[in-house]
């Protein structure tokens, strides 16, 4: 399914599940892994491109190992390697994960996803530029309105989860607006770089500052960039022609990533402070089925549990 003319659907219902879902890769951590799944994977991205790896294999990468983490999480190919696992059977772990939520993925692209998980090679990564250490420690604003006092929700998600994660959402989506997924990733990867050193006040800030926001936002914008060398510079300034509107069906498939991913941020915070007993006992089984679960349902009636 794609976009239709004006009046049809402006984004795919389907691929509902799956986003809600890879939202969480901004909250999950492991033991000796540093930042969430998100923040690594930006890294990695921005490594990968920096090491001069076309931009084209880097968002197909990043978004297959994205979606294999779904259900994965890092039991990743690095993991699977490290406990013994050849790389043939690491592939077919982390594709089993893979075709576990993409069933609303446009086939052609989840073929072409698919494909990543299965090869073995790789690219050195390059030299991280210091704006994806500084994005991992910038927290986002929370919930901001000009006038009014700010909502904040602990954790903060921080600016390279959500750049990885509208940059996820955006190869996923591109079939649909039949845009370019490579101009998409790019553009999302970059489109808070400002954010590197200037801190985030939201809304209310950015119309505070008025007249000085948009000198502000590009001259801090270019620090980034001048990190870059030249031709992945010029390639991600390319990309960044799409961010100012919808006009084009790349700016159409970032802004709907973008703004899914940051009201989805806020409801999952909704969704836990509403979470049931019944839905953790009874729909997601915590005492699941085995041979003490007889036992375990005991215990939990004699101590009037929950």
């Amino acid at each position: 399914m794609t976009a239709s003319s004006e009046g049809g659907p402006a984004a795919p219902l389907a691929l509902r599940p799956l986003l809600v879902e890879l939202n969480d890769l901004k909250r999950v951590h492991s033991s000796g892994r540093l930042g969430s799944i998100a923040e690594r994977l930006f890294s990695q991205g921005w490594g990968a491109l920096t090491g001069g790896a076309a931009a084209e294999d880097v968002a197909l990468d990043i978004t297959a190992k994205a979606l294999a983490a779904a259900r994965l999480c890092d039991l990743d190919a690095a993991f699977l390697a490290a406990a013994g696992l050849y790389p043939e059977a690491a592939s077919k772990v982390l594709v089993a994960g893979f075709d576990d939520v993409t069933d609303a993925v446009d086939p052609t692209l989840r073929d072409r996803l698919r494909a990543c998980l299965r090869e073995t090679g790789g690219v050195l990564p390059g030299p991280l530029p210091a704006f994806v250490s500084a994005l991992a420690h910038q927290p986002r604003a929370g919930v901001t309105c000009p006038g009014k006092p700010r909502i904040l929700l602990e954790p903060p998600e921080n600016h390279a989860e959500h750049c990885l994660m509208v940059a996820v959402y955006g190869v996923v989506l591109s079939p649909f607006y039949r845009a370019d997924p490579t101009l998409v990733f790019l553009a999302a990867m970059s489109h808070h770089f400002h954010n590197a050193a200037m801190p985030d006040a939201g809304f209310t800030g950015e119309m505070l500052l008025g007249d000085h926001l948009l000198p502000i936002i590009g001259r801090t914008t270019q620090w980034a960039l001048d990190e870059l060398d030249p031709a992945l510079r010029e390639t991600v300034q390319r990309a960044r022609a799409v961010l100012p509107d919808d006009a084009t069906a790349e700016g159409r498939a970032f802004h709907a990533a973008d703004c899914i991913d940051r009201v989805l941020q806020i409801a999952q915070h909704l969704r836990a402070a509403g979470l049931t007993m019944a839905t953790v006992l009874d729909d997601m089984e915590l005492v699941h089925a085995g041979p003490v679960k007889g036992f375990h349902d005991r215990v939990l009636t004699d101590m009037h549990i929950p």
